[in-house]
């Protein structure tokens, strides 16, 4: 079995930073594209940022500038470093994987989440 564990969610003044963390585990052959997503209240599940297994990143518009993901692939985690928070960034924030396991099959695997909540 794949899980993925999310860290690092809290509560955080606006204006603040926090870096939440998303590691793979179980039996993993290969890990190309990893993400954040995440979904506020009353909101829909919305991309954060992703990266490819070479490092290419991609940005919602909303979080460009504020917030980094990086990924060190010799421990299967992502990362995203978000800085600069607001109350608008409230939300759960899940990371996914796009993974092959050991069997060799390839699917997209989610962690259960990580709560942000930034007050102001």
């Amino acid at each position: 079995q794949v899980q993925l564990v999310e860290s690092g969610g809290g509560l955080v003044l606006s204006g603040g930073s926090l870096r939440l963390s998303c590691q793979a585990s179980g039996s993993i052959f290969s890990i190309y594209d990893m993400g954040w997503y995440r979904q506020g209240p009353g909101q829909q599940r919305e991309l954060v940022a992703s990266i490819t297994n070479s490092g290419t990143t991609n940005y919602a518009d909303s979080v460009k500038d504020r917030f980094t993901i990086s990924r060190d692939n010799a421990k299967n985690t992502v990362y995203l470093d978000m800085n600069n928070l607001k109350p608008e960034d409230t939300a759960v924030y899940s990371c996914n994987a796009d993974l092959m396991s050991g069997d060799f099959s390839i699917k997209v695997y989610w962690g259960k989440g990580t709560l942000v909540v930034v007050s102001s």
